[in-house]
């Protein structure tokens, strides 16, 4: 948290010296033939009548001395234009021309000499002109008189004016608003993308992406439309351009609030002023709409309500939304973080500028605003990508849990299957199997040593063996124990260790305990015996030369944990995952029955059981259960 107002203090302070850098003035600064007036004379124009073509004034008249940064005094009451005067210097360049970056007005004239060597005249209120004057070489020292006529309060020249090599002054007048062109080109474009892939998006992410789409959009139009580019060259569009740019100046603070509504919350004081953003946009609209059918008569109405208000409510929005998303940041949330800093970046550009401005009543040619849209939108861009990425890794987590739940079923009902032949049937073929053995054996016992004595043999080790399987069945097919009890982990492995050491003696493996005392689980003996002799079997017929098997036993909190490991063949993952499967077996003879019917008495008692393995090194199988007290009662 404490390296967020550093951070955005570098990044203001990077935008600002690309702006310098990316300013007119500092290009022209790289450029050795150009010279820069810095200061002209200016005069209100009183005496002119309405319709009259205006005529230079005398040198003896009051000019007033105005510096490049300067705004002239008051206008008086009832004048609607002005005069400048400047003095051209010495000229070297072989085709010499003047550049006036800004000069505000609808009908503007120059004359030289007294002849009239410029005109414009605009029907549209677009009052920003840039001009590009050819010059020669002979009019150094001659002096300029430009006339401009406004319907709003500021008039005069705003920004640079610039002499030297005509083609020099040309790159210099479109290099600024070139990259201002493709600025907001790209924001337009990216905004379409954006608004197209919405419709494959769900409803709360399709309007998180149209409201960014909105902004980015309004925002691209804006950075188009606001230099003087378009007019000056492609004047044919004008209207076309104003219009656009109101309706995106009307959509640029309702979606904005709308975005920070769906990413910070619904807060309620921005939600409820989102509502009368939206509310004071259509009245604009509205507002605009009828001045264009009035031909312009409300012309003063229309700018006080889309510029001077609508732009203080903008101030007021962007104050809000970085007060919103600080405080979200600082209670540590990740895309609030995100969000202040190019909060923060664009309203401290904005409103600064804005303010600026609003003193200045007009001569300012608004440009580091864009540099703040660039950062806010590279921000909102960036909680957006980490919001689909946050649903991406959702997605694929349920999709996992999905496959995970899908297994378990089929698992289910595999074993439901299983356990409703095994109850149906297993009944009735063991009687007939125990009647055939009693007979067999009796055969076996009257028979005399020979052929017919072996076969008997082989008939009753089978008999046995299908005993033994059908038991399996019984034992899955009804896990629940008649008879519980507190059973000591150390007696019980002691009775195992007894039982399948002579086994483990004929691999030539060794068997090792490592039990603490005083570890007891509630459960029935037999099959806990029979579920851990079978895993205890497999361990050994995988061993191979001086093989190991390691038994440790331990509580960890409410639970009693056995491993055993052994230094076997080790089964790759593509086994591992299939144990416990009905009918799954890795040995030529086995019947698969085993490890299911292991973890079925496991899942009785309440346990869990999970493998570990790696081809060539070995397997460890580890078994949970709840642990019981020792003063518990013996039996239920």
């Amino acid at each position: 948290m404490k390296y967020i107002p550093k951070f955005v203090a570098v990044f203001w302070i990077v935008l600002l010296l690309a702006a310098a850098a990316a300013s007119p003035a500092s290009a022209s600064r790289v450029v050795s033939n150009v010279q820069t007036i810095t200061e002209w004379d200016m005069l209100w124009d009183t005496a002119r009548q309405k319709g009259s073509l205006p005529a230079p004034p005398s040198d003896q008249e009051e000019w007033e001395k105005i510096g490049s940064n300067e705004v002239a005094g008051n206008k008086p009451s009832g004048s609607s234009s002005a005069w400048i005067r400047m003095v051209l210097p010495e000229m070297e360049a072989k085709t010499p021309a003047i550049l006036l970056e800004i000069v505000y007005g609808t009908h503007i004239i120059i004359y030289k000499d007294g002849v009239i060597v410029y005109e414009s005249f605009r029907s549209y209120n677009y009052e920003q002109d840039k001009i590009l004057l050819p010059l020669d070489r002979e009019d150094s020292g001659k002096s300029l008189y430009i006339w401009s006529d406004s319907r709003l309060d500021r008039l005069g020249i705003n920004g640079g004016v610039f002499v030297g090599e005509q083609r020099e002054l040309l790159g210099i007048m479109i290099r600024k608003d070139v990259f201002d062109i493709i600025l907001g080109s790209s924001f337009i474009l990216i905004a379409l993308i954006l608004a197209i892939c919405s419709i494959f998006l769900y409803q709360s992410n399709r309007t998180v992406m149209l409201s960014l789409s909105a902004v980015i959009l309004s925002a691209g139009l804006l950075i188009v439309i606001y230099p003087p580019f378009l007019f000056t060259f492609y004047r044919e569009y004008a209207e076309l351009y104003l219009l656009l740019f109101d309706i995106a100046l009307f959509l640029l603070p309702p979606s904005m609030a709308l975005f920070f509504e769906q990413i910070l919350g619904k807060i309620v004081y921005i939600r409820r002023f989102r509502k009368w953003l939206t509310f004071y946009s259509v009245a604009c609209f509205l507002l605009m709409i009828v001045n264009w059918l009035t031909m312009d008569r409300y012309y003063q109405l229309y700018y006080w309500a889309s510029v001077i208000l609508l732009g203080l409510q903008l101030m007021v929005l962007l104050i809000v939304l970085m007060v919103a998303s600080l405080g979200r940041a600082w209670k540590g949330d990740r895309d609030a973080i995100i969000l202040s800093v190019g909060c923060v970046c664009f309203a401290m550009l904005s409103v600064s500028e804005l303010l600026w401005f609003f003193i200045r009543q007009g001569h300012y040619n608004l440009f580091l605003w864009k540099w703040g849209v660039v950062g806010f939108v590279i921000s909102l861009a960036t909680i957006f990508g980490r919001r689909l990425a946050e649903n991406h890794r959702q997605v694929v987590q349920y999709s996992q849990e999905l496959e995970m739940f899908n297994n378990e079923l089929q698992r289910s009902e595999k074993m439901e299957i299983i356990s409703d032949l095994a109850a149906s049937v297993a009944h009735e073929v063991r009687n007939p199997l125990q009647v055939t053995r009693g007979f067999l054996q009796l055969l076996s016992s009257k028979e005399e040593e020979g052929k017919n004595k072996d076969y008997l043999k082989i008939a009753l080790e089978e008999l046995d063996r299908a005993s033994n399987i059908i038991t399996d069945f019984l034992t899955f097919a009804k896990p629940e124990f008649e008879q519980t009890k507190i059973l000591h982990i150390d007696d019980e492995f002691r009775h195992i260790e007894g039982i399948i050491s002579p086994m483990a003696n004929l691999q030539g493996g060794k068997i090792h305990l490592e039990i603490s005392d005083d570890l007891s689980i509630k459960g029935n003996s037999s099959k806990f015996k029979q579920a851990f002799i079978n895993i205890i079997k497999n361990s050994i017929e995988a061993l191979r030369d001086e093989g190991q098997i390691h038994i440790r036993a331990y509580r960890s909190g409410d639970e009693v944990y056995i491993h055993i490991r052994d230094n076997g063949e080790g089964m790759d993952a593509q086994t591992l995952t299939r144990l416990g499967e009905p009918y799954f077996s890795n040995k030529t003879k086995g019947t698969g029955l085993g490890m299911m019917v292991t973890f079925r008495i496991i899942e009785a008692m309440d346990g869990r059981i999970t493998f570990t393995s790696a081809k060539g090194i070995g397997t460890e199988s580890t078994v949970r259960f709840p642990a019981a007290s020792s003063d518990s009662a013996p039996d239920s």
